[in-house]
C-alpha cells in the first residue's frame, strides 16, 4: 500500500486565491478566497456567467495576469511548485512542459504569417526539439489529433482552416511540451455540434493517452457534464459549490447552481408550453463589497440572514462543498415546476409571409447552396441547422440582398417578387426583412451610444424624422427589450453581452419587421443571457406575429424556439418538418447524426469521408452516410420523400427504414439487406 506522502502531488492547485485588478487608482477584487484542486489525470470544470472570474483563474495559473492585475493573497501551485517565485527563464520552461493553454478563439492564438507547420515546429522547438526533428513531431502530431492528410495542412495557413481544423491544430501545439496540465478556456464556442463532439472526443482521447489533467472552463453546462469529473461554480469571483459532475447536475446545493441548470432549455420545453428559467439581475461590479451572501440579492431563497452573514464553506457528503446557509433547501428550488406557458399563438394560416423557391448560390467552381425551397407562414419560427459549411448563412445573406442567388432561384415577400440585391429593394422590402447577428459588438457602432444606433434605425427604417415621436418610439422600443435610460445612454463597449443583444435585436424590430433572421444570436452568451434573449425573441414573436428564420448549431435552443426545422448539409436541404417530427423521428440519417452528436457527443456517429466532387450527381452525404445502399446513392439524385404532414426527408431509404432505424430496431447492414 502507498504511503501517503508519497502520493503525486496534484497537477495544479488554487489556495485561498485573491486577485485584483487595479482601475482608475482602485483595486477591484475579481477573486476573492478560492481554493481547489485538481488531481493527475482528472478533468475539473469551471462554469459561472460571464464576468465571474472563470478566466482570471486560468490567466492567473499561467502566470498570464494583465499589468493591472495582481495576486493579493494565497498561493498556485503547478505540480507542487509555487509559480509566484519562478524567474522568468522559469516560467518560459514551464509553459514549454507542465502547463499549456487552449484559449476560446484559435483564430486568434494562430499566426496568419505562418504556415501551420512552422507554427507547430516553433512549439516543439521551445521545448528543445531540433529544427528538423520538430518538423517531423509536429506532423506526427499532426495525425494524432486526427487530422486528415497531414503533410498538405503542414503548409497551409489559418485562413484556409476551418474552425474545426484551427482549434486541433491549436491543441496540438499545446501538447508539444506534453504537459501535465491542460487549460481550454471555452474551446468550442462557436462550433457546430458535430465539430465541438469530435473536439471532445479528441480531449477525451488525448488525456488517456497522456495522462493529462484538464482545467476545463466553459459556460455550456452539458458540454462540461460530459467531459469533467467535478466541477466548480464561480460566482461574483467566489467558488460557491463543487463537487462530483453527477451529483451536482442532479442535486444542486447551491441557488446559483440550481438556477443556472434551470436556464437550460431541456427535452419537452417549448416557446408554446413553457417560458425558460432566468436568473433575476445581474453580476455586482467588481470590487463591490458586501457583507453577507455575494449571490443574495438574485436568490430565490433569499433570508434577512443572507444579506448580513456570509456563509461559510459546508462541507457535505461525497466530496461536496456548498457555500450557502439554506444549502439543504436547494434541491427543491432546483425541483420546483418549470415557468407558466407564454402566451404564444400558432402560425397563422394561409400565404406564406416569405417563399423561397429553388435558391442556388455558386462561389467559382463550388456549389455552397443547391436548390433550396420552403416557405415561411406569418408568426412562425423556421430552424436551420447543419455543421458549418453547411449553406447556413449564404442563404441568411440571400435572403438579404447581400448576395444575389444564381440565375433561376425567387424569393418572395407576401407573394412580390424580391430583388436579389438590397440595393435594389424598397424602403418597406428593406425593413420586412431583418437581421440579429451572432456579434453585437460587431454589429453596432463603437463611437455612439446605445440610444443613438436605435434613433438613427428608426429614422431610416420607420421614417420618423420628427424628434417627439421618434423619442417615444424609442422608448417604447427599450421597454420592449428591457433596456433603461441608462443603457441608452451608455456606448456598445460599456455594455455586457447578453445587453449588446438585446440592443442588436431593438434595431431589427425598429421599422416593424415582419421577418428576422437571426444567426447565431446567442452562441457566445452563457445559459441565464441565453434564457433571457430566448424569451424575449418568443415574447416579441407572440405581441407582433413576426417570423424568424432562426440559424444555429445549438440544437436545444433551436427545440425550445422553432416551430419547423430546416436540416442543410453542403448546400441541400435534406430535411424539413414540423419541430416535433424532426425530433421524434423518422430522420434523415444526417439529421439521426446531428442529434447523436449534441445528446451524447457521438462524434463518431458521422463516419468521416471525402465530399463528393462539385456538381457530382447523387446524396451529397453517401460518402458519410451509415445506412448507405450502394451505388444508386452515389449516381442518383434521391427523392424528397413524404414522412408525414409537412415532414419531407431527402433519402432514398423508405420511410419504413428510416423509422426502424431511429427506434433502433434496424442496424445499417439489415436496412441495405430490406432495401436489396
Amino acid at each position: 500500500m502507498t504511503a501517503p506522502d508519497a502520493l503525486p502531488p496534484a497537477a495544479l492547485t488554487i489556495d485561498a486565491l485573491e486577485i485584483a485588478y487595479r482601475v482608475r487608482g482602485r483595486d477591484r477584487a475579481v477573486l476573492r478566497d478560492v481554493s481547489f484542486a485538481i488531481a493527475p489525470g482528472e478533468a475539473y470544470g469551471l462554469v459561472g456567467e460571464s464576468g465571474c472570474g472563470k478566466s482570471t483563474v486560468a490567466l492567473a495559473a499561467m502566470r498570464y495576469l494583465p499589468a493591472n492585475g495582481h495576486v493579493r493573497g494565497g498561493r498556485i501551485l503547478v505540480a507542487g511548485q509555487d509559480i509566484a517565485g519562478l524567474a522568468p527563464r522559469e516560467l518560459r520552461r514551464l509553459r514549454a512542459g507542465p502547463v499549456s493553454m487552449v484559449y476560446q478563439d484559435p483564430g486568434h492564438a494562430l499566426n496568419p504569417g505562418l504556415s501551420i507547420g512552422r507554427q507547430i515546429a516553433e512549439a516543439f522547438e521551445t521545448a528543445g526539439a531540433r529544427p528538423a526533428e520538430a518538423r517531423d513531431r509536429a506532423h506526427d502530431m499532426l495525425q494524432r489529433v486526427q487530422i486528415a492528410d497531414p503533410g498538405r495542412v503542414m503548409d497551409l495557413y489559418q485562413h484556409q482552416l476551418s474552425g474545426g481544423m484551427q482549434q486541433r491544430v491549436v491543441i496540438a501545439m499545446a501538447l508539444a511540451g506534453d504537459p501535465s496540465l491542460l487549460i481550454l478556456d471555452e474551446p468550442t464556442t462557436g462550433l457546430d455540434a458535430t465539430v465541438e463532439a469530435e473536439i471532445l472526443e479528441l480531449i477525451g482521447r488525448l488525456r488517456r493517452e497522456f495522462g493529462t489533467a484538464l482545467l476545463f472552463i466553459s459556460h455550456n453546462l452539458p458540454l462540461v457534464g460530459r467531459i469533467c469529473d467535478r466541477i466548480g461554480v464561480l460566482y461574483a469571483g467566489a467558488l460557491v459549490e463543487e463537487g462530483p459532475t453527477r451529483a451536482l447536475f442532479d442535486q444542486p446545493r447551491h441557488p446559483y447552481t440550481a438556477g443556472l441548470l434551470r436556464c437550460l432549455p431541456q427535452p419537452g420545453r417549448h416557446k408554446a408550453r413553457n417560458r425558460l428559467d432566468v436568473i433575476p439581475g445581474g453580476l455586482p461590479a467588481p470590487g463591490t463589497g458586501t457583507r453577507g451572501c455575494v449571490f443574495a440579492e438574485r436568490c430565490a431563497l433569499v433570508q434577512p440572514r443572507c444579506r448580513d452573514e456570509a456563509p461559510p464553506l459546508h462541507r457535505l457528503v461525497d466530496g461536496r462543498s456548498s457555500r450557502c446557509h439554506l444549502h439543504d433547501r436547494t434541491p427543491e428550488l432546483f425541483l420546483a415546476p418549470p415557468p407558466a406557458p407564454a402566451a404564444h399563438p400558432a402560425a397563422a394560416a394561409g400565404g406564406p409571409v416569405l417563399a423561397v423557391r429553388n435558391l442556388s448560390k455558386t462561389y467559382g467552381q463550388a456549389k455552397a447552396l443547391d436548390d433550396v425551397s420552403f416557405d415561411l407562414r406569418p408568426g412562425e419560427t423556421l430552424g436551420l441547422v447543419g455543421e458549418s459549411g453547411s449553406g447556413k448563412s449564404t442563404l441568411a445573406h440571400l435572403l438579404l440582398g447581400l448576395a444575389a442567388p444564381d440565375p433561376g432561384g425567387r424569393i418572395e415577400l407576401d407573394g412580390a417578387a424580391l430583388p436579389p440585391r438590397a440595393v435594389r429593394r424598397s424602403r418597406a422590402q428593406v425593413k420586412a426583412l431583418q437581421i440579429v447577428f451572432q456579434n453585437p459588438g460587431a454589429s453596432l457602432n463603437p463611437s455612439r451610444s446605445v440610444g443613438r444606433v436605435l434613433g438613427r434605425a428608426l429614422r431610416r427604417l420607420a421614417g420618423l424624422r420628427a424628434a417627439g415621436p421618434r423619442r417615444d418610439r424609442l422608448r417604447e422600443l427599450a421597454q420592449a427589450v428591457r433596456l433603461g435610460p441608462d443603457h441608452l445612454a451608455a456606448r456598445p463597449r460599456r455594455l455586457s453581452g447578453g445587453l449588446k443583444q438585446r440592443a442588436a435585436i431593438a434595431r431589427a424590430f425598429a421599422g416593424e419587421p415582419k421577418v428576422v433572421v437571426c444567426d447565431e444570436p446567442t452562441s457566445a452568451l452563457d445559459v441565464s443571457v441565453q434564457a433571457s434573449i430566448l424569451n424575449l425573441l418568443a415574447d416579441l414573436q407572440a405581441r407582433r406575429g413576426v417570423s424568424y428564420v432562426f440559424i444555429s448549431h445549438d440544437l436545444g435552443v433551436v427545440r425550445f424556439l422553432a416551430d419547423r426545422i430546416g436540416v442543410l448539409y453542403r448546400g441541400r436541404l435534406v430535411e424539413i418538418g414540423p419541430a416535433d417530427r424532426v425530433w421524434s423521428g423518422p430522420h434523415h440519417p444526417y439529421s439521426e447524426a446531428l442529434l447523436s452528436a449534441a445528446a451524447h457527443g457521438a462524434a463518431a456517429s458521422i463516419p468521416a469521408g471525402p465530399a463528393p466532387a462539385a456538381g457530382s450527381p447523387g446524396c451529397p452525404f453517401h460518402s458519410r452516410c451509415p445506412h448507405k445502399l450502394g451505388p444508386v446513392c452515389e449516381q442518383v439524385e434521391p427523392p424528397l420523400r413524404d414522412a408525414g404532414p409537412g415532414h419531407g426527408i431527402r433519402c432514398h431509404l423508405a420511410v419504413e427504414q428510416l423509422e426502424r432505424i431511429a427506434r433502433g430496431e434496424t442496424p445499417a447492414k439489415s436496412a441495405r439487406r430490406m432495401a436489396s
